[in-house]
């Protein structure tokens, strides 16, 4: 057995959850043994330690799994508008 984390970031929090999982445990398979299985993986990327990583990725001891939630806004659309407001302001 090894023991590994799935967090599972929100808007204002971060819910982690540890587990024991035998070992050749996939990031998936350890996903949908902790309390975050309802996340719907499609929508969701998926990274260890931050790295990305795919569903199928065998876990070693003391990996973090994050899932992460789709982005609200496009960051290169963001940083226009925030360009504009500042040109907008002199």
């Amino acid at each position: 057995m090894i023991r590994v984390e799935v967090v599972y970031a929100l808007p204002l929090a971060q819910d982690i959850c540890s587990l024991e999982v035998p070992e050749g445990t996939t990031v998936k398979e350890a996903i949908l043994l902790s309390r975050h299985a309802q996340c719907d993986l499609a929508t969701h990327s998926l990274a260890v330690y931050g790295r990305p990583a795919a569903a199928d990725t065998v876990l070693r001891e003391g990996d973090r799994i994050e899932i992460l939630r789709p982005l609200q806004v496009d960051p290169k659309q963001a940083r226009k508008r925030r360009q504009s407001r500042r040109r907008g302001a002199r």
